[in-house]
């Protein structure tokens, strides 16, 4: 997928400084290529709960923030995250008293 799609797809507008991001953390993904669909078959399946996947503004990673109207569907995004790490084998670092995960890579 070409990285202004990506953006697109994840709602942002694509420019010059996103598309740096994009770059520097698909490198700082280990496995990325591997993952990447996977990556935005996540967000597409988080959306109807209100969360998503989007660029970290403080890491080069990705990011997934839980943000539910009511603690049973936060509890079914957070199931949804682990099933998708589960499966696809990904590395995910979930921050201290945050509904917040970052996805580090693919692990074998």
């Amino acid at each position: 997928m070409q990285r202004d799609a990506m953006l697109t797809q994840l709602g942002y507008a694509p420019n010059s400084a996103l598309l740096s991001q994009l770059e520097r953390i698909e490198k700082n993904t280990t496995g990325y290529e591997k993952i990447q669909k996977h990556i935005m078959d996540l967000h597409d399946h988080l959306k109807v709960d209100g969360s998503y996947v989007a660029l970290s503004n403080s890491e080069d990673c990705f990011k997934i923030k839980v943000e539910a109207q009511s603690v049973e569907i936060a509890q079914e995004a957070h199931e949804k995250i682990k099933h998708f790490s589960d499966k696809f084998k990904v590395t995910l670092n979930k921050l201290d008293n945050k509904e917040t995960y970052y996805i580090v890579g693919f692990h074998h």
